[in-house]
């Protein structure tokens, strides 16, 4: 028999990695505590987006943070409480927004960006998944000439430090690439080599895949801890549904992570970053490219079977209540540019917890008390656009399994 490896957490970076985990001749037990795909993979904006290099800290973004907190119609927001966790995330935060830690986080994070975008490409060229998956690029359309050209700037420091250039839109052009798009516009940047698809339908489809090759997936299981074996390496999984023996572990529970500090040897540096979507069938003047207004942060997804909008940032713990104030901030920021910017009936509104650090580079490396517990969290909102990498590197740390 194969050696068995559990993988905590089903949402897409779990999966992902009992893709590869399956492919290099492990035994799969996918363990979920709630539904398979119910966190944050399951109703996000699905950009696969290698232009995001960039990490959240950088020169200057502490100043705009605490000016937006400020504001009540901020796309980001931190509900104040007592959380020592959340101030200390936010101290190492802070040191890290300066130009020499942001371009290296950048490299780093372009490593799993583009390493993803090649696999996915791989992905839906030799398996059957249906996610509606689109290559149409990714645009940010811009309503002032001042953040227009702002944004040049940034485009320029993409171009020079990453090899990655967006096409200039100035003005009408930039309705006349995307026609849902009002005329008015100051223009927009269109980075051609991003991509988009249906979460829902990924992580359904992929499911599928997995288990007609023998992958278990246990939902309604919590882990509870571990057992402990020879040279301090984890015996078995403890769950809600008993002990689950295997040769190695993989953490991939997203925001959930902290919860886990004990069993995992050190305090991980994930805070629970909430974002909201509302999705809906598709308006008579539908875009065809995914869209990003970077001036009312707001994301835009044409989906073959849905039209979603999502975004926000709110620092508000794990926090289960949707605010409607958001869902309307989504709304109102796509009515600047949109000529349809909803459509009724509304399907489905929603909140995940994205796994956010402070320096946006995600945790893959194994644990420091258990040498065969291997963490894979801590994405950011990239989860989707690094699962792939992510997947492939946790395989490949494992190693072949010996049957």
């Amino acid at each position: 028999m194969p050696q068995r490896v559990i993988v905590i957490g089903g949402g897409v970076i779990g999966t992902a990695c009992a893709y590869y985990l399956n492919k290099s001749g492990w035994n799969v037990t996918i363990v979920e505590k709630g539904r398979f795909a119910s966190g944050a993979s399951h109703a996000n904006c699905g950009f696969v987006c290698p232009s995001h290099v960039l990490p959240l800290a950088g020169p200057g973004v502490m100043a705009k943070t605490l000016k937006a907190m400020l504001s009540p119609n901020s796309a980001f927001s931190i509900k104040p409480r007592f959380d020592p966790a959340l101030w200390s995330w936010l101290l190492q935060f802070a040191r890290r927004c300066n130009e020499r830690d942001m371009l290296a986080a950048g490299r780093t994070i372009q490593e799993l960006l583009n390493t993803s975008r090649r696999l996915y490409d791989e992905l839906f060229a030799t398996e059957s998944l249906d996610a509606e998956w689109q290559t149409r690029g990714l645009l940010f359309p811009f309503l002032t000439q001042a953040a227009m050209d702002h944004y040049a700037h940034t485009d320029q420091l993409l171009g020079e430090q990453f090899g990655m250039r967006a096409v200039r839109y100035d003005g009408d052009d930039v309705a006349k690439l995307e026609p849902a798009l009002k005329l008015g516009l100051a223009g927009g940047w269109h980075y051609e080599g991003d991509a988009h698809l249906r979460p829902d339908k990924l992580m359904s489809s992929w499911r599928r895949l997995l288990e007609t090759r023998g992958v278990t997936v246990l939902e309604q299981c919590e882990l509870t801890g571990f057992t402990s074996g020879e040279s301090s390496r984890a015996a078995a999984a403890l769950t809600s549904k008993g002990e689950l023996p295997a040769e190695a572990f993989i953490v991939a529970t997203g925001a959930w992570t902290p919860l886990l500090n004990r069993e995992l040897g050190f305090q991980v540096p994930i805070q629970p970053g909430k974002g909201y979507s509302i999705t809906m069938p598709r308006p008579k003047v539908c875009p065809t490219i995914p869209l990003i207004f970077e001036e009312h942060r707001v994301g835009v997804t044409p989906m073959q079977s849905g039209y979603r909008l999502g975004s926000i940032m709110e620092f508000a713990g794990y926090d289960r209540t949707i605010n409607p104030r958001k869902i309307e901030m989504l709304r109102a920021g796509a009515s600047h540019y949109l000529l349809e910017p909803t459509a009724d009936p509304v399907v489905e509104q929603w909140y995940g917890w994205r796994p956010m650090t402070p320096d946006s580079l995600p945790i893959i490396r194994r644990s420091p008390s258990r040498p065969n517990v291997i963490i894979a969290a801590g994405h950011n909102m990239l989860g989707l656009s690094m699962a792939p990498a992510t997947g492939q590197r946790v395989a490949e740390m494992l190693g072949t399994a010996n049957s």
